[in-house]
């Protein structure tokens, strides 16, 4: 039986697009539960592995920075904000190298898409985390745009990352559609004035409610941006 797409905005079409962008970890790669193992070793390593107090599934869409800035306010640890970042960052790209943990439609959907599309990589990860994952099944050939919550002020859900990408891509927003995984990208895709695709790999459906389509696979992000083509 096939599948079918669950619309947040009853029953709306995809309007016509020149650009895709993707969100990276719980989109492109299955990374979530590698960030939180990387961050509870960390957190171990320094004590506090049942006491860090830090709910991490508040973070999903955000950013490592927002993490370690609130443990630092809660346990003000010896060592700086930097050299936490790098610590977990290096095992989190050490797993990803290792696992080497794409979602298996991904490969296809992207070379797909390429055809049809300007596509970027918008994503709350450090650059080298993003290379990482674009490195694998040489990913990073689709992708001429690529920006990271470094190169913004603030992360998701403020719309910079997203402005800050179509600004690169030289699109406007309205031309362009983003698929994420989490309410925060949602939303930052939405306050950039850009249709959104939401995946339920990382959230149930009702948390992920504000996009403007809400899909269970990547079968339907095929037919939303491919099929419309076909017809026309």
């Amino acid at each position: 039986m096939q599948s079918s797409v669950l619309l947040a905005s009853n029953g709306a079409s995809l309007k016509p697009i020149e650009g895709v962008i993707f969100d990276l970890d719980g989109v492109v790669v299955d990374s979530e539960p590698l960030h939180r193992q990387a961050f509870i070793e960390v957190f171990e390593e320094l004590g506090y592995g049942d006491s860090h107090g830090l709910n991490l599934a508040d973070y999903l869409g955000g950013t490592d920075r927002a993490v370690w800035e609130d443990f630092i306010a809660r346990h003000d640890p010896p060592e700086s904000l930097e050299n936490l970042m790098r610590r977990k960052q290096g095992r989190l790209i050490q797993r990803i190298e290792t696992k080497r943990p794409l979602f298996q439609p991904i490969p296809a959907l992207i070379h797909m898409l390429a055809q049809e599309y300007s596509l970027a990589v918008a994503s709350g990860s450090l650059h080298a985390v993003i290379d990482a994952v674009l490195e694998l099944d040489d990913l990073r050939s689709y992708f001429p745009v690529v920006v990271s919550s470094e190169d913004v002020p603030r992360g998701k859900p403020a719309p910079d990352i997203f402005l800050e990408t179509a600004d690169r891509m030289g699109l406007s927003p309205g031309a362009i559609c983003v698929v994420e995984d989490s309410a925060a990208g949602v939303a930052s895709g939405k306050a950039a004035g850009m249709q959104v695709i939401a995946i339920t790999n990382s959230l149930p459906k009702e948390k992920l409610s504000k996009a403007d389509f809400v899909v269970s696979d990547y079968e339907q992000v095929r037919r939303l941006l491919l099929e419309p083509l076909a017809v026309n």
